[in-house]
């Protein structure tokens, strides 16, 4: 049998101890009434963003989904993409969050990959070219309208594309645009920067993204 790796048995003793005892109350009633979290978060799967740490949030305040690049299909019902589909439907219909926050990130590999056309190239990887073809349309405008520039110059600039085209696949979705229609739910697109720890956030008015 192969044993659990020590250094997380040791991080769960640790979390236990400072973070799960001297919050018992909260857990026992997390437990007891269920989750009720206003806001979801579509994340990347980096293990450097974190939704939970970003926005010091307590266990029931964000309804997580974490995927490659912090991407939104767009709505269908052939059976390719209803993981995350799935879960933006649990939360407008079950959890009826106020807001959907959609948060990109800098240095994201799954852009790179998408610009760089390299993994999604390899005949191994079966999931990651039909994931990030979700971005083709946003990658080949970029491309068209950036003739000479470097990989490194687009990749921050997709980063943000990436944002924006998952906010318009989310109003695909009948249950949220209608939501958002009766002022219910409210969209928002998020940008982390890791090496600098800062925060933008999306007008869409202008398309800019603004520091907080």
């Amino acid at each position: 049998m192969t044993l659990f790796p020590e250094n997380l048995a040791d991080r769960f003793r640790r979390f236990k101890y400072r973070h799960f005892s001297p919050n018992l109350d909260h857990y026992e009633s997390l437990a007891t009434l269920g989750q009720s979290p206003e806001v979801m978060v579509v994340s990347c799967c980096d293990s450097r963003v974190d939704p939970e740490t970003i926005f010091s949030a307590m266990p029931g305040e964000l309804f997580v989904v974490r995927n490659v690049a912090n991407l939104v299909p767009p709505y269908e019902t052939t059976g390719k993409f209803h993981g995350v589909s799935a879960a933006l439907e649990f939360a407008a219909l079950n959890l009826r969050v106020k807001h959907i926050v959609v948060l990109g990130h800098s240095g994201c590999g799954g852009i790179r990959a998408c610009l760089e056309q390299s993994a999604t190239r390899q005949s191994e990887a079966q999931f990651i070219s039909n994931w990030m073809s979700i971005l083709d349309d946003a990658r080949r405008e970029l491309v068209e309208a950036s003739a000479g520039r470097s990989i490194p110059e687009m990749r921050s600039e997709l980063e943000r594309e990436g944002i924006k085209a998952s906010l318009g696949n989310l109003r695909s979705f009948p249950c949220v645009r209608t939501l958002e229609s009766k002022g219910r739910m409210h969209l928002h697109g998020a940008y982390f920067e890791i090496s600098t720890g800062r925060l933008s956030v999306l007008n869409e008015g202008t398309g800019e993204f603004v520091s907080i």
